[in-house]
């Protein structure tokens, strides 16, 4: 037992370092992004936002290292009142004098520097809830109609409520890592483009209706229109990207984060990246994501059980959904959805959500399957099993045995 702690699995190790990597990265990056401006503005020594970060980070820390070492048994067994806290959470967050509003989005619950945001919950909750309704009955995954209810239906109504906050950057990552989930469990992708059409028709519906969101759809066609405008942050990340050339400006001295770049230290940290560090550290920080999925997709194929498997495939799909989502918004492929990137960027609940995760998909990849046994199978599947062992035992004892052909052949003879 002590030699096989000592020397864990190949993607075990993979997604450990590449997760401490990006800590170590995020910390340094946040410093740099956040320092100067909270300077200039009066607002302490400037190491305002590392300390959150460091805060924040270490419980996450805490937690990784709790649940990578709890069985999977334990966490099948307390994901419908995960998801029943994370339903009640975004009600509350709707409700005036519950959900704290800032810049006209009303996502967070909590008062003064203790706020959480519900949305990330639900996140996790949902993943959850997908890998174990489908592994208990596998089939319902291949079948859009068999699927919607306890699936898609569920994941829907979180959606719905994420989205009026509106939080539409989360709501895209809810979808995408529930699609990716049900191309896992061997749903039809013809399927699941019909889901994905209807999809993007709703999302474009819900842009266009209200005005500032109509604006970042413009903006994200043509930002340099309105580069004073709507337009203006993608046009300063640009900006930002197009300074640090190939190996950037050096640590510490991006110019746009101090004067332009809003949201520099959470949404637009990548464009920070870029000024400072160049095209050569925004292609370190890709090659880490990329150990995660590696690492991530080979833990979900050597997983034992159907739940193991689904449940590392959406936590995989879950970082890099979130991830891709936001260098395409930076880079000005994608329009302006507010979300962080994952590990890096300044965020409370999001850095402690996606640390969790982390530390599930290290309990997968660690061999965390064996306490699955522990869960009760539906009735017929035990009604099966016990008579397959007790004719297996009645053999094993020399209980009675039903005489074959050849025992026949001698009495006869």
């Amino acid at each position: 037992m002590h030699g096989r702690q000592k020397q864990q699995p190949l993607e075990h190790r993979l997604l450990l370092t590449a997760t401490l990597c990006l800590l170590a990265g995020g910390a340094v990056m946040v410093y740099s992004a956040s320092s100067a401006r909270t300077l200039l503005q009066g607002d302490g020594g400037g190491t305002a936002y590392l300390v959150k970060y460091l805060v924040y980070g270490a419980v996450g820390l805490v937690l990784m290292q709790v649940i990578a070492r709890q069985g999977l048994g334990t966490v099948r067994r307390y994901t419908p009142y995960l998801l029943l806290i994370a339903f009640v959470l975004l009600l509350l967050v709707l409700i005036p004098g519950f959900g704290v509003k800032v810049n006209g989005a009303r996502r967070w619950l909590g008062a003064g520097p203790l706020q959480f945001q519900p949305a990330e919950i639900m996140k996790l909750a949902l993943i959850l809830h997908a890998a174990a309704v489908i592994s208990a009955r596998p089939t319902i995954a291949r079948n859009l109609r068999t699927a919607a209810g306890p699936v898609l239906g569920v994941g829907a109504a979180a959606v719905l409520l994420v989205a009026v906050q509106p939080d539409l950057g989360t709501a895209l990552v809810i979808c995408f890592t529930l699609a990716a989930m049900l191309v896992a469990a061997g749903m039809p992708l013809r399927q699941l483009a019909l889901v994905a059409a209807v999809g993007a028709f709703l999302v474009l519906v819900f842009a266009v209706l209200e005005p500032y969101r109509r604006a970042r759809l413009t903006a994200f066609v043509n930002p340099w229109a309105d580069a004073g405008g709507s337009g203006f942050q993608s046009v300063q990340g640009q900006i930002a990207l197009g300074s640090g050339g190939l190996f950037g400006l050096g640590p510490g001295q991006s110019v746009q984060k101090i004067f332009y770049l809003p949201e520099a230290h959470t949404d637009f940290i990548l464009a920070v990246i870029g000024e400072e560090l160049g095209v050569a550290g925004i292609c370190v920080l890709l090659a880490l994501y990329g150990m995660i999925g590696y690492a991530g997709l080979r833990t979900a194929r050597a997983a034992k059980g159907v739940y193991a498997k689904l449940l590392a495939a959406g936590l995989t799909s879950l970082i890099l959904c979130q991830a891709l989502l936001n260098i395409y918004t930076v880079l000005g492929l994608a329009p302006l959805t507010g979300v962080p990137l994952p590990f890096i960027s300044s965020g409370s609940t999001s850095l402690i959500v996606l640390l969790c995760s982390m530390g599930l998909l290290l309990n997968v990849a660690q061999g965390g399957t064996l306490p699955l046994r522990a869960v009760r199978p539906s009735r017929d599947g035990d009604a099966r099993g016990r008579a397959a062992d007790d004719r297996d035992r009645r053999r094993r004892d020399g209980g009675p045995r039903r005489p074959g052909a050849g025992h026949r052949r001698r009495a006869a003879g």
